[in-house]
C-alpha cells in the first residue's frame, strides 16, 4: 500500500494562493495620499421600489504642492471611493508653498459657499475644519489660518478651496507685483 505524501512536499513550500512562505511581495510605495471627505447614501424611489446607491468625495495629494478631488457614485461603497480617486488624479492642481504656507490671502467661492485662506506665522499649524484641512494638508501647507462662509455643505468647501488655491499667485508672482525680491518679502 502507497503512502500519501504530506501535503507541504507536494506543494514545494508554496502556499494555496501560489506564494511562497518566505517571499513578500515589495511593498509599492503611492504616488497619493487620499482621504474621503464624505460618503453620502442616495436613495432613488422607483416603481419596484427604492434604488440605494453611494456618492463619495475623495482628495488625494503628494504633500508636496499638488491635490486634487473627486466625486464618484456607485452600489457599493468601496466602488464609489475607487471611482472618486480616479476623478481626482485627473482634476490635479499644482499650487505654491512658500515657508509652510500660503504666498498671500485667497478668497475661493463655489456656489453659495465661501472659503477665505490666510498666511500664517511658523508653528501656527492648520486652522481649518473638515473638508477644507483635507485639502490644505494634502496640498501640503503646514501652517494656515482659514474661515468657511455661507454654505458649509463639504463638496462646495472642498470646491471653493481648490477654486481659490488654482487662482493664487506664486511667491515670485508677488514679489513682481509689489517690485521687490522674494527674499525681501518672506526674508
Amino acid at each position: 500500500m502507497e503512502q500519501r505524501k504530506p501535503r507541504n512536499d507536494r506543494n514545494n513550500g508554496q502556499r494555496r494562493n501560489g506564494r511562497r512562505n518566505n517571499k513578500r511581495r515589495p511593498r509599492v510605495e503611492k504616488e497619493f495620499e487620499e482621504r474621503v471627505v464624505t460618503i453620502n447614501r442616495i436613495t432613488k424611489v422607483v416603481k419596484g421600489g427604492r434604488k440605494m446607491r453611494f456618492a463619495a468625495l475623495v482628495v488625494i495629494g503628494d504633500k508636496k504642492g499638488r491635490v486634487g478631488f473627486g466625486t464618484g457614485k456607485a452600489h457599493e461603497v468601496p466602488d464609489a471611493i475607487r471611482k472618486a480617486s480616479e476623478a481626482a488624479k485627473k482634476n490635479l492642481i499644482n499650487v505654491s508653498i512658500k515657508h509652510g504656507t500660503i504666498p498671500h490671502e485667497i478668497k475661493g467661492q463655489f456656489g453659495s459657499g465661501y472659503v477665505f485662506l490666510k498666511p500664517a506665522a511658523e508653528g501656527t499649524g492648520i486652522i481649518a475644519g473638515g473638508p477644507v484641512r483635507a485639502v490644505v494638508e494634502l496640498a501640503g501647507y503646514s501652517d494656515i489660518l482659514s474661515k468657511c462662509i455661507g454654505s458649509r455643505t463639504p463638496i462646495n468647501m472642498v470646491r471653493a478651496t481648490i477654486k481659490g488655491l488654482s487662482e493664487m499667485k506664486t511667491a515670485e508672482q508677488v514679489a513682481a507685483l509689489r517690485d521687490k525680491t522674494v527674499e525681501e518679502i518672506y526674508g
